[in-house]
């Protein structure tokens, strides 16, 4: 097909042009040849009539009326191949780690979701070697869920950990306005654990333009869904969504668009729905899972509050913990009976007299905390979360359990715990003989 050249750019933003073109269509992709040769990339973002609103990939600096622009014909497209697992991109697509571009076959970008016909019922877990999620709010196939967290919390190390330690077939991990230290940890985690032959990374950095940033959940998303259409269980971590979101509103701002709450537009709860509807466990196929970090203050914030009516309920980190009470997988009761015959059962436990146990904290302001159980409630919170809310620790979903118990009779007696003799005959440590705890002072 002919591709027709435009002259005479009607103006220039920061990051928007727009220009009088006939026969163009929305997120349609553009050359926008510089007076030197040189070549750069736009998409359409707004069509009325005639005049052409497009994205620039590289921003607006530099570009001038006199600029040529070219429409190619075809949406935002990526090289696929299996050789990408173990390479690095950018925001646009293009290799950043010294291989070659792929250029055999290619695959649309944000295009539509998957047929909700050939969609299944979530039921299957997938592993990620952290206990807070493995036992207490266990992740499925096919969930999308976010990670809610202030700014400054490790919430980039802790997606790192689970990239080298999750089940899944591929690992694809879109970063958003990272810091260089924060992709050269990603890097360099990734290559230490051996996790470099089933990973893909999609990195746009502080420094690189916000419409590359606006790019890289499309780009996940869109291989990913590839090789889950080829069988494969890929697990998709995304990094940060309320720095996405935040460009979204530079460029909504930049087009003059009436803004919403607190100036973002007024769409963006289809914006994050659109990426996050990417998730599916797809009949005859594989599944694709995301799990992407939200930064906020609060969760009225409007990315979190949207966030939360898309997804399938959230992780809560803060301290550099990933919190109890505040967690909330609603997909887990699909998958936790069907792990080990204990698992539901002790969840349930641990969780009540960890409740019983904040209770207590309450009354020991006022110095109402003397009796033995009390005490030995307070105890078992401060085990509870040294051995088990630290979200660096790696134990397979086995040995957590079996953690469980351990701390269980460590702080309680049998008949104080709430489970079922058969469970407890099974798995009840005897004579202080644990598997994982070593700290038996408190032994009962």
């Amino acid at each position: 097909m002919l591709k027709k050249t435009y002259e005479n750019i009607d103006s220039i933003g920061r990051a928007i042009i727009t220009i009088d073109a006939k026969d163009v269509h929305n997120k349609e992709l553009a050359e926008v040849i510089y007076p030197d040769g040189r070549k750069a990339f736009a998409q359409v973002i707004a069509l009325n009539g005639s005049k052409v609103t497009l994205q620039l990939f590289g921003g607006g600096f530099g570009v001038s009326t006199n600029c040529k622009v070219r429409f190619l014909g075809h949406p935002v497209q990526v090289g696929f191949s299996n050789e990408m697992l173990g390479r690095v991109y950018s925001g646009n697509g293009q290799p950043i780690d010294g291989g070659p571009e792929l250029v055999s076959d290619v695959t649309r970008v944000a295009g539509p979701s998957i047929n909700p016909v050939k969609r299944l019922i979530p039921k299957n877990m997938i592993r990620t070697g952290v206990p807070m999620i493995d036992v207490f709010n266990t992740l499925v196939r096919s969930q999308k869920i976010p990670i809610f967290a202030k700014a400054g919390e490790p919430y980039n190390r802790l997606l790192a950990n689970i990239a080298t330690q999750t089940d899944a077939d591929v690992i694809i991990i879109g970063g958003v306005g990272l810091k260089y230290d924060e992709y050269h940890y990603f890097k360099e985690r990734i290559e230490e654990a051996g996790s470099k032959n089933k990973t893909i990374m999609f990195v746009h950095t502080h420094r690189d333009s916000i419409v590359e940033g606006l790019m890289v959940p499309d780009l996940a998303l869109a291989v990913g869904e590839r090789f889950a259409l080829q069988g494969k269980n890929v697990f998709v971590l995304l990094s940060d969504m309320t720095q996405w979101s935040d460009y979204l509103r530079q460029v909504a701002n930049a087009q003059d668009q009436i803004p919403a709450n607190q100036g973002y537009p007024g769409d963006l709860y289809s914006q994050l729905a659109s990426r996050y509807e990417k998730a599916a466990d797809i009949d005859g196929s594989g599944s694709l899972t995301i799990l992407g970090v939200t930064t906020m203050d609060d969760v009225t914030h409007p990315v979190p509050d949207n966030t939360g009516y898309i997804t399938e309920g959230q992780f809560f980190m803060k301290d550099g913990y990933l919190e109890m009470f505040g967690s909330l997988s609603r997909l887990k009761q699909q998958v936790n009976d069907k792990t080990r015959d204990d698992h539901r059962s002790i969840m349930n436990a641990m969780a009540r007299l960890l409740s019983e146990a904040e209770e207590r904290v309450k009354a020991q302001k006022f110095g109402s905390v003397k009796d033995d159980y009390s005490l030995r409630l307070l105890e078992y919170r401060k085990t509870f979360q040294r051995e088990l809310m630290d979200p660096f620790i790696y134990l397979e979903l086995e040995g957590a359990l079996d953690l469980c118990w351990d701390i269980l009779a460590n702080h309680f007696k049998k008949e104080e715990v709430g489970l079922s003799s058969d469970l407890v005959t099974a798995y009840w440590p005897e004579k202080g003989e644990f598997k994982i705890l070593k700290n038996t002072t408190n032994a009962k």
